[in-house]
């Protein structure tokens, strides 16, 4: 039997009858052996004796048994490339591997059975030490990033990066350490160090933290987990001479530790332009019981529902929400509090520029929510369809919300009742382009409603660029 590449998987033919020859065709039988290859093709049972991994240099052999050991249990020829393919995309996964081809053939030597296969794994191990320079796209800010990365520094699949970041609004370099589980790559723990130093013109404030963290992510059933505890002491200072008292009052040092929780379920079919599915993500955080002094709860979610209609348009809400409520006496910190308004959020208003603020300066708020309703649908008369033109949609929105402080002292009547007040919404069109499957921005034509005292509005025309929107 000749060798066969699985490097990508393609249908092989059931029965040989149906590569279009006629037995009138045939000008001699076929060969035993030809008939004997045929036969493990259309399939007997067949075993896979041997799989072996060439080009291995730094990487632990006994890592890669738990990504391959799945080959040996195919049954036939079809089982046998389809879990070779599963396993070369699980060897890919790692990012240890630059290249992995696959070879299958059978078996030889004095053990070798009638029906015996060999696979093989041809590897080629990524450098020691690789760099990277790209962009990167946040909430309504870009940012230059060079990274350094040693990958698969200990042989099993770990890797240790070195980022710096300089951006139109934040400044960063930080440390970061990766270690998966073998066999169950899902499941990981990440360490960071980290130093960042931030500019929010909208509250005139400046703020540098410096601290770690440890994070562990892994899946329970439908849901993917992540639990992180985080330490940093954070420096507040005003970013102008104007700053308002209130911003003032909150310069100074602090110390964070925090223990949080992040649960979701993604079944949507796309992050950035969804047809189908939901997306419900739950987060806790818990400070001060590890130290620090700065103690909260802080609760937060954000639901999303897509459903395809007519015309490949696309109906899609979304609802956020979040509530701080402070431990002890000590008011909450303004680095800690919820942001609402901007592009990305409710738009039709300025940056972050909903709810509590103080002589232009605006100080976040304990409690908040905000709502959306889209209608994407494909560019008028469908231009560059099937290629660039699949990169845009047009979209119609109606957003809503509200961003408050709450007395917890009153009862949950009287808080609903306070975040329905002073209602903030808006309506508008535009067309949104999609960057890869991380980011996209938005040109919008916002006509925002419900306007309060204090609030920042854009009324017209509105740009926004991020990797989260309402």
């Amino acid at each position: 039997m000749g060798t066969v590449h699985a490097k990508s998987l393609d249908p092989l033919p059931m029965h040989g009858r149906d590569l279009g020859v006629h037995p009138d065709d045939l000008v001699e039988p076929p060969e035993p052996e030809q008939e004997s290859k045929q036969e493990i093709l259309e399939n007997k049972d067949v075993v896979v004796q041997h799989v072996n991994v060439q080009g291995l240099g730094r990487t632990k052999e006994d890592l890669l048994g738990y990504e391959i050991s799945e080959v040996f249990h195919a049954k036939n020829l079809i089982d046998v490339m389809k879990k070779s393919h599963i396993a070369r995309q699980r060897l890919l996964r790692l990012g240890i591997f630059k290249e992995v081809e696959v070879l299958i053939d059978t078996s030889e030597g004095s053990d070798a059975l009638p029906n015996g296969l060999d696979v093989t794994f041809e590897v080629t191990e990524v450098k020691r030490l690789t760099g990277s320079y790209n962009t990167m796209v946040g909430n309504n800010e870009g940012s230059m990033v060079l990274g350094v990365k040693l990958p698969n520094t200990f042989g099993r699949a770990e890797k240790l990066t070195f980022q710096f970041s300089y951006g139109t609004k934040e400044t960063s370099y930080g440390l970061s350490f990766f270690k998966p589980q073998p066999g169950h790559f899902d499941r990981n723990l990440t360490l960071n160090m980290y130093k960042v130093t931030g500019q929010f013109p909208w509250s005139s404030l400046k703020e540098t933290d410096r601290g770690g963290s440890a994070e562990f992510n892994f899946p329970l059933g439908m849901t993917n987990h992540t639990l992180k505890w985080e330490g940093v002491w954070r420096e507040l200072g005003c970013l102008a001479r104007s700053a308002s008292f209130a911003v003032r009052e909150e310069s100074g040092h602090s110390l964070k530790s925090a223990l949080s929780h992040t649960v979701s379920i993604d079944s949507r079919n796309s992050a950035i332009f969804p047809s189908r599915g939901a997306l419900l993500r739950i987060n806790q955080e818990l400070a001060g019981y590890t130290g620090g002094d700065a103690s909260f709860l802080k609760e937060d979610f954000e639901l999303q529902l897509n459903r395809r209609l007519f015309w490949d348009s696309v109906l899609s809400a979304s609802l956020w929400g979040g509530m701080l409520c402070p431990i002890g006496r000590q008011p909450s910190c303004i680095a800690d509090r919820f942001y609402l308004g901007g592009p990305t959020s409710v738009r039709g208003f300025g940056m972050y520029s909903i709810g509590p603020q103080s002589e232009g300066d605006y100080l976040g708020g304990e409690a908040y929510w905000a709502g959306g309703l889209h209608l994407y649908t494909p560019l008028p008369f469908r231009p560059g369809k099937g290629g660039f033109g699949d990169l845009f949609r047009t979209h119609f929105f109606l957003n809503a919300g509200n961003l408050c402080n709450l007395n917890y002292g009153d009862g949950p009547r009287a808080h609903l009742q306070k975040l329905a007040e002073c209602l903030r919404w808006s309506y508008g069109a535009g067309i949104v382009l999609r960057l890869g499957n991380i980011a996209r921005l938005e040109l919008n034509y916002c006509v925002p409603m419900g306007v309060q005292s204090g609030d920042r509005i854009c009324d017209g025309v509105q740009f926004g660029a991020g990797i989260r929107f309402l």
